[in-house]
């Protein structure tokens, strides 16, 4: 935000909140469920991917999500006044078929946003993942990609002509070329969601994920506990870890004058951390 302070959100306690630059946390809106991730909009409200809920438990210390909860209802977009705390819910459906778990979402410069939805787990079955892309005065919603193996963060290249997702437990960031607002072109990979932009190798999860000014995509590598930069064309250039080993290294965004300040979460211990990058974020379409 212009006033240096970060707005996030508190999935287990189902809250968006303002963490100000001297650590004071104030709790913006309670939304329930399960708010994910979040973004500003055109109008300067907050926009929210909502997943439902999930069960927690904690191990060593850490808060560790797990499955659908049983007061689950569904998953939304949600939309949050930053001024008054007020909450609306825009969508829970689209073509007949519920949201799921909605997981991440940015704006493009056509006032629409693109969002994840990762699904939900269960005892002995799960669901498939996509990408959404839906209108901000929530007036139309469409299903861009469906059968994606647990999407989870997304974001868009400089020139907002390619999309990316992180799919967590495949560790594999996927690409895709944007012919219009909410339609990918045809890929050439046989037989997969879209163009397979980097592959982690071994037992690497991923989380969320933000675009730098350069086109790297930065995206949250669980296990690892770091935020893993991959160039435009595709090459791993660095791991940078926190400095408290966290498996839930789940987020990141970038603020401060000129943008060069990288905001990270790490979920398990509930710590934000900031630390300055070596080139500035990518300007975000809209922010506040």
């Amino acid at each position: 935000m212009n006033d240096g302070s970060v707005v996030l959100v508190e999935i287990q306690s189902g809250h968006l909140t303002r963490v100000t630059e001297d650590g004071t946390i104030t709790r913006i809106a309670e939304v329930g469920g399960g708010p994910n991730g979040a973004a500003v909009g055109p109008d300067g409200k907050v926009y929210i991917c909502n997943n439902g809920g999930f069960d927690w438990a904690e191990v060593e210390g850490m808060t560790i999500p797990g499955a659908q909860p049983a007061d689950y209802k569904g998953g939304s977009i949600q939309r949050v006044d930053l001024g008054t705390g007020a909450v609306e819910t825009l969508y829970t459906e689209c073509d007949g078929f519920g949201l799921r778990g909605p997981n991440d979402i940015v704006f493009d410069d056509q006032g629409g946003f693109y969002f994840t939805d990762l699904g939900k787990s269960r005892a002995r079955d799960v669901d498939k993942g996509g990408i959404y892309y839906a209108k901000a005065d929530g007036s139309s919603i469409v299903n861009v990609v469906y059968g994606t193996d647990h999407a989870n963060g997304i974001g868009l290249s400089p020139d907002g002509g390619t999309v990316y997702i992180a799919e967590s437990l495949t560790g594999r960031v996927w690409s895709w070329e944007l012919e219009a607002p909410g339609k990918v072109k045809p890929t050439n990979t046989p037989y997969a969601p879209g163009t397979l932009f980097f592959d982690f190798p071994g037992w690497q999860l991923l989380d969320s994920l933000a675009v730098d000014s350069e086109g790297n995509v930065c995206v949250a590598t669980l296990v690892v506990g770091a935020i893993s930069v991959i160039s435009p064309k595709g090459k791993l250039l660095d791991q940078i870890k926190v400095p408290k080993y966290d498996v839930f290294v789940t987020n990141i965004c970038f603020g401060g004058p000129d943008l060069k300040t990288a905001y990270i979460t790490a979920s398990g211990y509930g710590d934000l951390y900031a630390t300055e990058w070596h080139c500035p974020g990518l300007k975000l379409n809209y922010n506040a």
